[in-house]
């Protein structure tokens, strides 16, 4: 019974182990990716745009076409309400 306990803590320990270091193996892979993004978005700025709305747009591709009209939509309506928009009646 004891021997029979020690290989299971003894199995659990090698799958404890093998998934940290799955871990590991993907977060400094991670931040390779994120040196490697940071680098393209200094190239970027470097000939001549702006990272701001690089980033903005990197964010809206990621978003459903039917989610990012919805959000305009109401963004547009926000703004006209606060007289932002030309055109648009002071209220």
């Amino acid at each position: 019974m004891r021997f029979t306990m020690a290989v299971e803590d003894s199995v659990a320990q090698d799958q404890l182990r093998a998934f940290i270091e799955r871990i590991e193996r993907m977060e400094e892979e991670k931040a390779a990716i994120a040196a490697d993004i940071k680098e393209i978005y200094a190239e970027a700025k470097g000939n001549g745009f702006d990272t701001k709305i690089l980033r903005k747009i990197v964010t809206i591709r990621k978003q459903d076409a039917n989610e990012r009209m919805e959000q305009e939509a109401i963004l547009e309506l926000y703004m006209s309400a606060l007289g932002m928009i030309e055109g648009a009646s002071d209220h």
